[in-house]
């Protein structure tokens, strides 16, 4: 028998395409300068920070002081974030639909996303409403891959870590959640996360 009951989806990369390129390839000109900017003022670690609980009024004040020659376009991260979203990944997402039609397994969401932005997702990605629960990281002051979001996920929704699948395209949160007992998926692409489930017994 199937020894996974429980499947945990990432969001962003997984199953919603975002970038924030969407936005300040059209800012900037030059893609050098795109690259700078994304590199080393609106860069990953500063948006980690929102997406650990920080709010983006607190996270544009303090670039525009570091980077004050781009103080009319560190606001544009927020002003303008719906148009880094790309849409959804329809692969996955109608992998995401099978199985919860199949009514075989438990579907949950672990994300790294501020709580200020979620929102938009929630109201735009019908598939969201497919999961039993989403663990918004902005909403819980704790990102992946803290051991603790993990722990949080699985006591809030009295998951059994021997019996559950987590997919990330975060190698380290992939990483992560092995150390927490959770078996794990590093996702590329639907195709690859397919196979990578029906190795494991899930038939789709």
């Amino acid at each position: 028998m199937n020894q996974y009951h429980t499947i945990i989806f990432d969001l962003g990369g997984v199953l919603i395409d975002w970038n924030p390129r969407y936005v300040f390839d059209k800012v900037f000109e030059d893609t050098r300068e795109v690259d700078y900017f994304l590199e080393n003022v609106c860069h990953g670690a500063w948006n980690a920070e929102q997406d650990r609980g920080r709010s983006f009024a607190d996270a544009i004040a303090i670039q525009q002081k570091a980077f004050p020659q781009y103080k009319e376009q560190i606001p544009l991260y927020y002003e303008r974030w719906p148009e880094m979203i790309g849409g959804e990944i329809s692969g996955t997402v109608e992998l995401l639909t099978k199985l919860y039609h199949s009514r075989q397994y438990r579907l949950y969401a672990l994300t790294n996303w501020s709580d200020e932005t979620f929102p938009y997702a929630w109201e735009n990605f019908d598939f969201l409403r497919l999961f039993e629960g989403i663990l918004v990281s902005g909403k819980e002051k704790l990102i992946k891959p803290d051991p603790a979001i993990y722990q949080l996920l699985i006591k809030r929704y009295d998951i059994d870590p021997g019996s559950s699948i987590f997919i990330d395209d975060s190698l380290k949160n992939v990483k992560a959640a092995k150390n927490e007992l959770l078996e794990a998926i590093h996702y590329q692409n639907p195709n690859q996360l397919i196979q990578s489930l029906q190795k494991r017994g899930i038939v789709v």
